[in-house]
């Protein structure tokens, strides 16, 4: 009964050893990456066409390759979809993870046997590192859950295709197959709701120690959870004590999380994607989650606010500056060259390199010029009813270019578990937090350009709604915490989901 504990101690101390030795050693770590990267693929398609032979430093390989979108990735994508071999990698991928984008509609992300393989030790290394940081291991024995899309595959061209998550239930370790929830059948289900209730029903009565998913989907487990029992989860589940999370900011949720819960548990952030697995929190009072310099990507950024200038400078880890939002361009052993995977981060460290995961480059509101991104505005609500009794379940942010009455303003939809009596002073709260961070909010503002955000409230389980209807409930689907138009603010509208 205590041999899995302890193993999984002794483990871990061998796992932070080995993190140690890449992490105190970044740049090095990060060229050797490179080099191995640019050799294997030489005399593939995507190599031989933009002369990997030839590159030997990163001038070169900017010279060379240049930055790209799936989209513009598309045509050699297609290649590998349509089954060629040893087109942006040796052979063919394992897996397509397939996800849906806002331009590309359906995209294919090649996951190849050594990129699964980092994914995978990535996971396990974010617990390994927080057993031999806390000393908590008595939790390996318990029950674990990952809220997760299905994990039935279909084929395409002979290739496997799937939801990462759904791929990656394939990769959990014989020794953890007994303590993992919920059971094949139960996973498999598609609609969401239907799978909550099921799974709410299979762990009801088990010794359930970890749970993971994104914030939000998780919520709605917790709710269902209190809903049958009439009790918090800490007391459905006692021995509970350890947030598994990734995919969006736990911030705007941590609050209710807590109140659903009935006590505080320790979390661990993750930063993975269909295109790789770049961080995840390796101390538990740091900030900032440890950037993973050794899993086979080489990393590139460019200033966000530089990103859309005919020709944005491309630098690399050793140039990176604290507190700068950055685009984050990866070349990975998946064969993604150059890509822009779309995510904005922060570093808050660089001895050892830790980052932040800021927004989207695409999910912005700028339509007056303000520039605002996804942390300003999540640091803005967090601080607006931080020692309040508000708890707020979800929202977006839009603009309103042509109101009615007056000048033009942020449109704040904000589902709240609680709703406050005073909508104006917690809106005045919100943007003198906006106006303080952004100095282009705040010219627009004193200049009269727009007037302060309102606030529009949702309904209970508006969101919720609005995701179902776009065919986006649960998995690793997520509310876009900013758009640059009015398309989501008009279909709340529409299904009448605002009070």
């Amino acid at each position: 009964m205590f041999i899995k504990p302890l193993a999984a101690k002794v483990f871990a101390k061998k796992v932070r050893k080995s993190v140690n030795a890449w992490s105190n050693r970044p740049i090095e770590t990060q060229e050797k990456v490179f080099k191995e990267l640019i050799l294997n693929a030489s005399k593939t398609q995507f190599g031989i066409d933009h002369c990997f032979a030839e590159i030997k430093t990163h001038e070169e390989f900017i010279e060379r390759v240049p930055v790209r979108d799936y989209e513009a990735l598309r045509p050699y994508v297609d290649k590998v979809v349509n089954g060629e071999k040893d087109v942006l990698w040796p052979g063919k991928p394992l897996y397509f993870a397939k996800t849906s984008g806002t331009t590309s509609g359906v995209k294919y992300i090649p996951i190849t046997e050594l990129s699964i393989e980092a994914q995978v030790e990535a996971s396990r290394n974010a617990i390994l590192l927080y057993i031999h940081e806390t000393g908590n291991n008595k939790f390996v024995n318990g029950k674990m859950i990952f809220l997760q899309g299905s994990p039935e595959l279909s084929m395409k061209n002979g290739i496997n295709v799937g939801r990462l998550s759904g791929i990656s239930a394939h990769y959990v370790p014989n020794y953890l197959q007994k303590n993992r929830l919920p059971s094949w059948e139960t996973n498999c289900i598609e609609d969401w709701e239907t799978k909550v209730n099921a799974i709410v029903e299979e762990t009801l009565n088990e010794n359930m120690t970890v749970i993971a998913g994104i914030p939000s989907w998780v919520q709605m487990y917790f709710e269902k959870l209190k809903e049958k029992t009439g009790k918090h989860v800490s007391e459905v589940f006692k021995n509970f004590n350890l947030f598994i999370y990734g995919g969006v900011n736990y911030e705007p949720y941590r609050a209710k999380f807590e109140k659903l819960i009935g006590r505080k548990v320790d979390s661990i952030e993750l930063y993975p994607a269909s295109e790789g697995f770049f961080a995840f929190q390796d101390k538990q009072d740091e900030k900032g989650m440890l950037l993973l310099l050794n899993s086979g990507i080489f990393y590139e950024f460019i200033k966000a606010d530089e990103f859309f200038h005919e020709n944005p400078e491309r630098i690399t880890l050793k140039d990176v500056e604290i507190g700068v939002n950055y685009v984050m361009i990866i070349s990975t052993n998946a064969g993604l060259w150059a890509y822009n995977l779309g995510d904005t981060i922060e570093f808050t460290s660089t001895n050892p390199y830790r980052i932040i995961v800021s927004g989207r480059i695409k999910h912005f509101i700028s339509a007056f010029g303000e520039h605002v991104i996804g942390k300003e505005v999540e640091k803005a609500i967090n601080e607006a009813i931080k020692s309040t009794d508000i708890s707020i379940s979800e929202f977006t942010v839009a603009p309103m270019i042509n109101p009615q009455d007056g000048l033009p303003y942020h449109e704040w939809f904000i589902e709240f578990e609680n709703t406050p009596e005073n909508l104006t002073a917690l809106a005045s709260r919100i943007d003198q937090s906006l106006q303080e961070q952004n100095s282009y909010y705040y010219d627009l503002i004193i200049g009269k350009v727009l007037q302060p955000l309102k606030i529009t409230s949702i309904r209970s389980k508006g969101f919720n709604t609005y995701m179902k209807t776009v065919g986006k409930l649960g998995g690793q689907n997520k509310i876009p915490r900013l758009s640059n138009d009015r398309k989501i603010a008009e279909a709340l509208y529409k299904l009448e989901l605002v009070n």
